[in-house]
């Protein structure tokens, strides 16, 4: 299968990167810095540095059709988490957290919908922050209000899409051990590694879209 995975420069992206690729999946691993990626050995394995926010779609859609031709799994995996009081908080945090959480989702979902593969599937990673009636924490509200939308999106991508024969579900995590994780929670010690949380989302982007369309399923140790 041919697949595209957001935010893959580290932690659960970079890992599922992995998986795919020594599954003999050939994939596109997109992220702003691609260090790490680049130090993988692997013909499946195709980095690419591109600035969700910022960068040219227009060419990101070349590179993808050039490398791939068609598209059979998207993983809009980027993300960014915020830990700051909403007195606190600024334009500038809103928009970053906002673009990156859900107008990238938005518009690269947009963009590769000419040359999704019948059957394909887009998962978008999302988190029980966002899921009404989950326990919630200060300092984090805008980082779940734009999971919470993430949500929303994602039961409207399944409606608009299902024509298509394109299936669109998110997966709201509960604490994985990411290195965003301990920037914003220092200390902080999650039930799940990246690697464990990447094996899940491995299988659930194979298989998932056969049993689910516009569901957000919670991925969580942990009651709401």
């Amino acid at each position: 299968m041919n697949i595209v995975i957001t935010g893959a420069g580290k932690g659960i992206g970079f890992e599922l990167a992995k998986v795919f690729i020594e599954n003999n999946h050939k994939t596109i691993a997109i992220s702003r810095n691609i260090t790490e990626l680049e130090k993988i050995n692997n013909e499946f394995l195709i980095p690419l540095s591109f600035d969700l926010i910022s960068d040219d779609y227009h060419k990101l859609l070349s590179f993808i059709s050039n490398k791939l031709n068609s598209v059979d799994i998207l993983i809009n995996n980027a993300g960014l988490l915020v830990n700051k009081s909403f007195q606190d908080l600024s334009d500038n945090d809103f928009d970053n957290i906002f673009n990156t959480n859900v107008k990238a989702i938005f518009k690269i979902s947009q963009l590769l919908l000419p040359i999704f593969n019948k059957n394909s599937h887009i998962v978008n990673i999302s988190s029980m922050g966002g899921v009404q009636g989950s326990s919630k924490f200060p300092g984090l509200s805008l980082y779940s209000a734009s999971k919470g939308a993430v949500s929303i999106l994602t039961e409207c991508l399944a409606e608009e899409l299902k024509e298509k024969k394109i299936s669109v579900n998110a997966l709201a995590l509960g604490a994985v051990q990411t290195e965003m994780l301990s920037e914003a929670f220092p200390g902080y010690r999650a039930p799940l590694s990246t690697s464990e949380m990447a094996d899940y989302i491995f299988d659930f982007s194979l298989k998932g879209h056969k049993y689910y369309n516009g569901k957000i399923l919670p991925v969580s140790l942990s009651s709401p």
